[in-house]
């Protein structure tokens, strides 16, 4: 049961909030239905800028850094200790180049005891065979002897038993002739791995194990290394950007350029060509892979790069400054210079930002003249001296 304090606290709330919205409504009312008298001092100095209409590519910017397309945690097969090194960290390597060798000793001892177990195996089967092909010799005598009726066919049933045991005892020699041999392989295997290589061309971290490091089989990393040629820029993107990006993967349309950190853009192009499965839940973005090709190897993993996606073009878009719009109560509105000289609150609707600028879906034509500077207190009605400027005296950029 709700107690009187608690009754108490939720109308001070409710008060609170219709306070905050009177307020709120009495600012736009001020600043949209002005006296429309010249107040005291003369007009109020403002600048103010011709609204731009032109065709408008509508690009989207994003902070990303660059990705390894290959990366890679190189480990041994084979455990053991690291006792020879032939490349340094930060290297460049090819695909196949020797990068470690492990203690090969305990090896080379498998290796040479499985050989000796095959040798065994197969010296045994030549002795069963032998006896076989013996016995097989006098069963066959036997066998000549009973169709002749020379003997019983209980003399003849001995030597028969005899082949068939010799030659299950074969099949049995046999099957560890094949299991010595499986040892050999494997152990040859092994001590191939005592040297490990490199999986796929591309550069080594500076994050390398030493000589003497100890190596557990799989689990060790002695160092990573990924491609080079081409590179990733890797951004984030909140769910409506994505929907508006996605016709863009895998296309000839859509490029992509980045920038990098001291302000130098990247020569060369890009495409999107991957997203991550799922929207981040902590975040809920999603995570972008920009493909880029990186022949003189400048961009590196880790790098910070601004990057920018070049979208569809919108025909004769109405662009104005950003600095120019307002919003009360989720109201957004300018203020233009109006016939009279004086100042006139127009609503409008925005659209996408194109650099300083909004796209301006409605409200706007080509003809108006927003004010730009000089809004604080700015209310509908006021006289003005106006001074035009543009977007080079702004600093405003596309």
């Amino acid at each position: 049961m709700a107690t009187p304090q608690n009754k108490k606290n939720v109308v001070l709330a409710i008060v609170a909030v219709v306070v905050v919205a009177i307020i709120g409504y009495v600012v736009y009312s001020k600043m949209t239905a002005g006296t429309g008298t010249q107040q005291a001092g003369g007009p109020t100095a403002v600048k103010a800028m011709q609204v731009i209409q032109k065709d408008t590519p509508l690009n989207y910017e994003y902070a990303g850094d660059i990705k390894s397309t290959n990366e890679v945690k190189i480990t041994s097969r084979v455990s053991g200790t690291i006792v020879e090194k032939y490349i340094t960290g930060g290297q460049f390597v090819q695909a196949g180049q020797p990068l470690y060798k492990v203690d090969s000793k305990q090896y080379e001892s498998a290796l040479l005891s499985a050989q000796a177990n095959l040798a065994q195996a197969q010296a045994s089967y030549q002795n069963a065979l032998a006896t076989l092909q013996n016995a097989q010799t006098d069963n066959s005598r036997y066998q000549t002897l009973l169709a002749q009726n020379a003997i019983s066919e209980q003399q003849a049933t001995t030597p028969q038993s005899q082949v068939e045991a010799l030659t299950a005892s074969l099949n049995a020699q046999q099957a560890i002739i094949d299991s010595n041999a499986a040892l050999v392989k494997k152990a040859q295997e092994d001590l191939d791995d005592t040297v490990v290589y490199a999986p796929t061309s591309g550069k080594l971290d500076i994050n390398d194990v030493d000589v003497g490091t100890y190596a557990q089989a799989g689990s060790t990393v002695l160092v990573t290394m990924g491609s080079v040629d081409q590179v990733y820029a890797q951004f984030n993107v909140s769910e409506d950007e994505y929907l508006k990006l996605s016709s863009f993967f895998n296309s000839d349309t859509g490029n992509v350029s980045i920038t990098l950190s001291d302000g130098t853009e990247y020569p060369i192009t890009g495409r999107l060509v991957q997203v991550d499965r799922s929207l981040a839940t902590n975040t809920g973005t999603l995570a972008i892979n920009a493909l880029f090709d990186n022949p003189d190897g400048l961009l590196l993993p880790g790098m910070f790069a601004r990057v920018k996606v070049e979208g569809n073009v919108v025909p004769n878009a109405i662009l104005i400054p950003q600095r120019a719009v307002q919003q009360v109560l989720e109201k957004t509105f300018v203020m233009v210079v109006g016939e009279d000289g004086k100042s006139v609150t127009k609503p409008i609707t925005v659209g996408d930002k194109v650099g300083s600028f909004w796209v301006v879906t409605d409200g706007l034509s080509a003809n108006d003249t927003v004010i730009v500077e000089g809004l604080t207190r700015l209310q509908e009605g006021i006289p003005l001296n106006v001074t035009m400027v543009t977007p080079e005296d702004l600093g405003l950029t596309f």
